[in-house]
This record gives C-alpha cells, sequence and structure tokens, in this order.
C-alpha cells in the first residue's frame, strides 16, 4: 500500500504568514483613513468632498478592524488513517481456522 504524502499546496498558512497579512491589510486601510483626515482640511471648497473624506474616516476604523479579525478557512478535510493500520473484517460466526493455521508474521503483512 502506498503511503499518501501530505502536499504542501493543501496545508493552510503558517500562523506567522497569516498574522503578516492581516496587518499589512490593516495599516494599508489605516493609512487610507490618514489621508482621508488630512484631505479633509484641504477640500474645504467643496461640501461634498468634505462629507466624503470625513465618512471614509470615520468608517474606515470599522472595517479595518473587520478585515484584520478575518481569519483565513483552515478547515481541515477528515484526518486520514495512518498508514500502519490496517481494518481487517470479522471473521462470520462460528468460524474456527484450520489446525495447522499458523498467523503470518508482521513482516508479512507488510509485503502484502
Amino acid at each position: 500500500m502506498k503511503k499518501q504524502q501530505q502536499s504542501v499546496t493543501s496545508l493552510p498558512p503558517s500562523p506567522e504568514d497569516e498574522r503578516r497579512t492581516r496587518m499589512i491589510k490593516y495599516l494599508i486601510v489605516m493609512g487610507i483613513r490618514i489621508l482621508c483626515l488630512i484631505a479633509v482640511f484641504f477640500v474645504l471648497q467643496w461640501w461634498w468632498a468634505v462629507a466624503l473624506c470625513a465618512a471614509g474616516a470615520i468608517v474606515l476604523p470599522y472595517v479595518a478592524v473587520l478585515i484584520a479579525n478575518q481569519t483565513m478557512n483552515t478547515a481541515v478535510a477528515a484526518p486520514e488513517r495512518p498508514g500502519a493500520i490496517q481494518v481487517y473484517r470479522m471473521p462470520p460466526a462460528g468460524f474456527t481456522p484450520p489446525a495447522d493455521f499458523t498467523p503470518p508474521a508482521d513482516d508479512e503483512r507488510k509485503a502484502s
């Protein structure tokens, strides 16, 4: 029986990589918020631009926290059985092995 090896592509990202990715997303959104706060003072001539920048400065922290707390899907499929465990059928009721029967050695079981 061939042992199935774990594929690198099926593994979830490491906790450090996932945390780093979330921190970068958070910093990008908060950087946009800082730009909105600064832009409020430079677009005082247009009321709609001031309202848009102020709304961005107010709403973006909430969005940044939602993005930073969103974890990647790390759901794993059903667990795999180790290669050494083999499932055998139980003998039928009333079965008795022949008198000269000897069970195979462990090495013989692995070879078959």
